[in-house]
This record gives C-alpha cells, sequence and structure tokens, in this order.
C-alpha cells in the first residue's frame, strides 16, 4: 500500500489480533448466533480508528465465504469481529460454518483505503488504467453494484476479464457499457495467517 493511500501499515502484534478476533468471533456465533461484542476501552487506538474491511475465509484453498463493507463505518476491530461472524454464517453462497470447520479455516482480513473515484474515456482507456494485483474495484450502475477485491486478480489476471467479471457480479451484462457507469478504485493491506 502507498503511503499516500491511507493509514500505515499495523504493527504485527494489531495484525494478529484481528486474526484471533476473527476466529473468535466464529466461534463465539457458534454458540450465541451472534458476533463477539468487542471492548473498545481497552485497545490501542489503530484498532478503534473507524475502518473498512472484508473477511474472507478458506477451506482447503476454495472459498468458503467472504462479507466486507465499502465504507469505514465501525471502528477496526468492531468492524473485523462483525464481517467475520457474516463471513462464517451469513454468506448466501454457502451454508453456515460448523463446529468442526472452525479450526481447518484460512481466515483472511483485508483492510481497504477509501476508494477514489476514476476517470476515464471509454472502457478501453478505463481497461488501460488498472493496476492488477493492486486495485480493488467497486463497479456501480444506478441500483447495481459489485466489487472484487485486489485477490481477485489471482484468478482473473487479464483487465478485460476482470472488468467484464465485475459486471457480472453487480448483474450486469458482461458486454455492457454506459457513460453512467461508476468505477471507484482502492487499496488494500493484506492480513494472513502466516
Amino acid at each position: 500500500m502507498s503511503s499516500n493511500q491511507g493509514p500505515c501499515p499495523l504493527e504485527p502484534g494489531h495484525r494478529r489480533y484481528l486474526l484471533d478476533l476473527a476466529r473468535a468471533s466464529i466461534r463465539h456465533g457458534l454458540t450465541t448466533g451472534s458476533p463477539l461484542p468487542v471492548d473498545l476501552a481497552g485497545l490501542p487506538s489503530r484498532l478503534k480508528e473507524r475502518r473498512a474491511t472484508f473477511v474472507t475465509l478458506k477451506k482447503g484453498g476454495a472459498l468458503r465465504g467472504c462479507i466486507g463493507c465499502l465504507e469505514a463505518l465501525k471502528p477496526l476491530a468492531v468492524d473485523v469481529a462483525d464481517n467475520a461472524f457474516s463471513a462464517a454464517f451469513r454468506d448466501p453462497r454457502f451454508p453456515p460454518v460448523t463446529a468442526d470447520e472452525i479450526d481447518g479455516l484460512d481466515i483472511h482480513v483485508s483492510l481497504l483505503t477509501p476508494p477514489e473515484p476514476m476517470s476515464f474515456l471509454s472502457e478501453r482507456d478505463l481497461i488501460g488504467r488498472l493496476r492488477a494485483g493492486i486495485d480493488g474495484l467497486i463497479l456501480q450502475e444506478g441500483p447495481l453494484r459489485g466489487t472484487f477485491l485486489p485477490s481477485v486478480w489471482e484468478a482473473l489476471p487479464r483487465p478485460e476479464d476482470f472488468l467484464r467479471q465485475l459486471k457480472l457480479k453487480a448483474g450486469l451484462p458482461e458486454d455492457y457499457w454506459s457513460d453512467t457507469l461508476r468505477i471507484s478504485r482502492y487499496q488494500v493491506e493484506s492480513i494472513d495467517q502466516a
């Protein structure tokens, strides 16, 4: 993440805390049906900053859940706890996580920078401005919206394919184009289990 794109990277201890918090929130959700409540009083200020996050769960290398928020609405620790719970139990693409799966889940936390609207003259111009492996994109057309985290570039390394699949995710035809289409980009600080 470049220095002008948002906060400095988190310290290793804060990164570990967020991964542990995500797993604890999933465990808590199994028995209570709700995310782990986070006591902000004793946390460092970096973990109380309002940040937008996504939590991605993988099992055996395959996606098992991914939920997040594009706007920084909650303190970082609360957002991670809430999104971990939602990724485990509320992602409509998957059945809820079960107790015997928790220890085998790989948890990935993405901290998003504030989205920046992109300017472009045409679809070809937009494709030329995309930075593979760096940019996450938000595509919006009227009420339809979709996003891909930068990690999606691993599966869709060609900018043309990345944009085409994002249109489909937003509910648009893959060849759709309009002068009212809005695209914003963001970057992420990725936190993975070591």
